[in-house]
């Protein structure tokens, strides 16, 4: 046993969840100097890598418990025997798996020097569960909410609190955990803090495991810039710090309605839509909707994508006193001059001085279509200099986090190509290039 398990007190585990070696090396590097206690070889590392990512933790930081996290479902005594000879201390089976199956994980663990920790990830009953790999011998329980999930805004911590109070084994908690969680996590019976993304995506690694020691050491909440997931009443705040290269990345490169484009440099929209769909340079739904949208909506117009004009600088005043946050237009607008000036989100596929007549065609409130894409009252709407994404109501929690996820992602990565690498290098092209 590692002396690092033999200390009294709560265990930071760093989730190296990468599929690069080298990264995974670096980034332990900066955690074990903020003060990391273990360190967890992830699944996709695993599985890029294979256990030679064990052992190549195992021979740098000899004194650190290191985790091998196989998800074992099936073959559990070979899984084991392979990553416990390979250096890991801590092996991981899921809950899932069949009682045999975990019986023979613990019986490998004690013939060679590795305890068992068995993730609770998707088991419908986590409680009874967890009681029965304590039975069957299990070192330890792992409650854990996936990515997946995290990005639908779940949390762990019912069911931590739950399963601590069930089991008289140690238990380890993952799932979104970060300096404004962590002492929540041991508040609610943990006695292992698994951290990834927290560390792993900060800029300065050392500093953000600091962070999180600081507040399982002192039971506080340090706030985060980041690594802080939206639940929904805060959407529009997240929102408003990502991109819409941000969002159509997290959409898997969609979500974008091709051909609007900024007509007012440097402002950014975010809100929900409200959707108008008129005749070709019939103004006149447009202007009413204004008065029905409330205070940070979008207006989001089909006109069909020609001209005439729908939309002027008189409608753009009459938006900003009731503090709409843009406006988009499959379609033409005019007087673009003027609402540069004003400083207001306009996007359109056209612009021409010329105005149609309102004859109070269409509606207001119904699902529209612009290139394709379908937008429904209350989608959320991003827009900024490269264009406009939309995320479908239904679901904007979860892109409205893989969103934030993809800008962590690369605050990391630029801080790498800052130190003297490039993209090419921080990306692994060349390794990644599909054969």
């Amino acid at each position: 046993m590692s002396a690092d398990r033999r200390t009294p007190g709560p265990k930071l585990q760093i989730a190296l969840d990468f599929v690069d070696l080298p990264r995974a090396l670096k980034v332990a590097e900066e955690a074990v100097l903020g003060g990391a206690d273990w360190l967890e070889a992830g699944t996709p590392l695993i599985k890029s890598e294979g256990l030679e990512a064990v052992r190549a933790l195992r021979a740098r930081w000899p004194e650190k418990t290191i985790v091998a996290d196989m998800k074992t479902m099936d073959a559990g005594r070979a899984e084991v025997e392979f990553a416990a000879k390979a250096g890991a201390q801590v092996v991981g089976v899921l809950g899932a798996a069949s009682d045999a199956t975990i019986r023979e994980c613990v019986e490998a663990g004690r013939n060679y020097g590795a305890e068992i920790i068995v993730d609770m990830v998707q088991v419908a009953d986590p409680v009874q569960r967890a009681r029965e790999a304590e039975a069957m011998g299990a070192a330890y329980i792992g409650i854990h909410v996936a990515i997946d999930e995290q990005m639908e805004g779940k949390t762990p911590f019912d069911t931590l609190r739950k399963v601590a109070e069930a089991v008289s084994i140690p238990v380890s908690v993952a799932g979104g955990i970060n300096s404004v969680t962590a002492a929540e996590a041991l508040r609610a019976g943990a006695s292992i803090v698994v951290v990834g993304g927290a560390i792993t995506k900060a800029t300065d690694a050392t500093e953000a495991t600091r962070q999180i020691k600081h507040a399982l050491q002192y039971l506080v909440s340090v706030e985060s810039e980041y690594f802080v997931r939206a639940s929904g009443p805060d959407l529009r705040d997240t929102l408003s710090r990502v991109s819409a290269a941000n969002v159509s990345d997290a959409l898997h490169r969609s979500g974008d309605l091709p051909g609007l484009v900024a007509r007012t440099p440097g402002a950014r929209m975010v809100g929900p839509a409200v959707t108008v769909r008129t005749y070709p340079g019939d103004w006149a739904k447009p202007v009413e909707a204004i008065d029905v949208a409330n205070e940070g909506d979008v207006l989001v117009i089909d006109a069909g994508g020609v001209l005439p004009a729908v939309w002027g600088e008189l409608a753009t005043n009459s938006a900003i006193q009731r503090r709409l946050a843009g406006v988009v237009i499959h379609g033409a607008a005019r007087d673009t001059g003027d609402i540069r000036e004003l400083g207001f989100p306009l996007f359109t596929t056209h612009v021409t001085p010329t105005a149609g007549e309102p004859k109070g065609f269409g509606e207001i409130g119904v699902p529209i279509r612009i290139a394709g894409v379908t937008i429904a009252p209350g989608d959320w709407i991003i827009g900024d200099d490269d264009g406009v994404c939309v995320i479908p109501r239904e679901k904007a929690v979860e892109y409205t986090n893989r969103a934030m996820d993809v800008l962590e992602k690369e605050n990391r990565l630029r801080e790498e190509i800052r130190q003297g690498s490039t993209l090419s290098q921080v990306a692994y092209l060349l390794k990644w290039e599909k054969k």
